[in-house]
């Protein structure tokens, strides 16, 4: 019987390691990142939140929206997916473009899949003009 040769042995062993090793990574939830910015933290001003639209704070990790007039809205800016940063906030949805997931800026739930999970509320407090982490 023949034995495979040493180049064989080799190059399948680290193919498999390869393999076992994208696959530890590749789709394995992981955990959002710490919000950077500490409680009280401006996020925005009323009047640069559009409304039926939103801005993305990117040093806390934030995305504030105002679904309807004087109604502001917060999560983390963090997709559910991929944990890619969300990139715009248009057409009454928050847009990850890493893989396509869209999420509702009233609720942050998933409008269009891959992201298997909404996106995590975040308080805010809205005083006089300037909207900040609770």
């Amino acid at each position: 019987m023949d034995e495979p040769s040493r180049r064989t042995v080799l190059a399948a062993g680290a193919a498999a390691v390869a393999a076992v090793a994208g696959c530890s990574t590749y789709g394995e939830p992981q955990s959002p990142p710490a919000t950077s910015a500490p409680a009280g933290a401006v996020l925005a001003k009323t009047a640069d939140v559009p409304v039926g639209g939103g801005i993305i704070h990117a040093d806390s990790k934030t995305v504030v929206t105002q679904p309807t007039a004087g109604t502001f809205k917060a999560f983390t800016s963090i997709c559910t997916h991929q944990q890619c940063p969300v990139a715009s906030v248009e057409g009454g949805t928050i847009n990850c473009d890493c893989h396509g997931s869209k999420y509702a800026i009233a609720d942050g739930s998933v409008v269009k899949d891959p992201a298997p999970a909404p996106l995590a509320a975040k308080q805010i407090t809205v005083s006089g003009d300037s909207i900040q982490l609770a």
